[in-house]
């Protein structure tokens, strides 16, 4: 991006950060859910579920929860550029001397600063009831740096709800797949308890994939082609989502 780019998403990013700053039950309403969840099924679901490992069920099941908070967030993101839309600030901006990437990426770069804030609220709930971790610090950094993948890749397909939704309730409502879809992974059970057709989309789907990489990163153990398996499907989920959602915005303000 070029430095009026960078100047103009940094304005607009502001921003968005002021209105959930003077929002933060949107943060907290984040969390919430996945942190009900991991109560849940640590303590009432978790001794009856057989994980094939000595680790505690909370340090297996944190990789899945993580990846709902995100989920569940993204759909914020979809809420508020349709409100955008709909209240006529994107016309407006476009006829300022504004870079008109510059409206997308404030969303997206604001979703991806409250989707980390929401993300230690929960690894800091997980620390409180037992998850433990030997990981350095550099699988650490790369737990945060899939993590910051995961998210944006999942932030430009919000993008796409919010800008072709009719209603508000459909901007949001593209989240629920997204929230369902580590229910069938390996993130609460192993996909090899399940049965044969839902087993086979659980080890060939992205979410797989991405938690079995952020366990073995947490449980300092080689994380094999998994990494490489998330990665491609991150990266590649994130170039044809951000490539949709580019062409709609253009058709928008054309």
């Amino acid at each position: 991006m070029s430095t009026h780019v960078l100047a103009d998403t940094g304005v607009l990013t502001g921003r968005s950060l002021r209105h959930i700053l003077r929002s933060p039950d949107t943060i907290v309403t984040t969390a919430v859910t996945p942190i009900a969840l991991m109560l849940l099924f640590v303590y009432v679901f978790g001794g009856a579920i057989n994980t094939g490992s000595d680790e505690s069920y909370v340090n297996y099941m944190l990789p899945g929860i993580l990846l709902i908070t995100i989920a569940s967030g993204v759909a914020y993101t979809a809420y508020r550029l349709f409100l955008d839309l709909q209240g006529g600030i994107f016309e407006r901006f476009a006829s300022m001397p504004i870079a008109r990437p510059s409206l997308l990426w404030a969303h997206v770069l604001t979703s991806l600063a409250a989707n980390l804030v929401s993300v230690a609220v929960v690894i800091g709930v997980a620390l409180v009831m037992g998850f433990r971790t030997g990981a350095s610090v550099a699988a650490w950094l790369a737990v945060a740096g899939i993590l910051v993948l995961f998210t944006l890749a999942l932030t430009w397909i919000a993008v796409i709800a919010g800008l072709s939704a009719k209603t508000v309730d459909g901007a949001s409502a593209f989240s629920y797949p997204l929230i369902f879809l580590p229910f069938i992974s390996s993130a609460f059970v192993p996909t090899s308890t399940m049965p044969g057709p839902v087993a086979w989309f659980a080890e060939n789907q992205p979410v797989t994939a991405v938690v079995d990489t952020i366990r073995s990163l947490f449980a300092q153990e080689p994380v094999g082609g998994d990494i490489w398996i998330a990665l491609a499907w991150l990266v590649g989920i994130l170039v044809v989502a951000y490539a949709f959602a580019v062409s709609i915005y253009r058709r928008k303000i054309s």
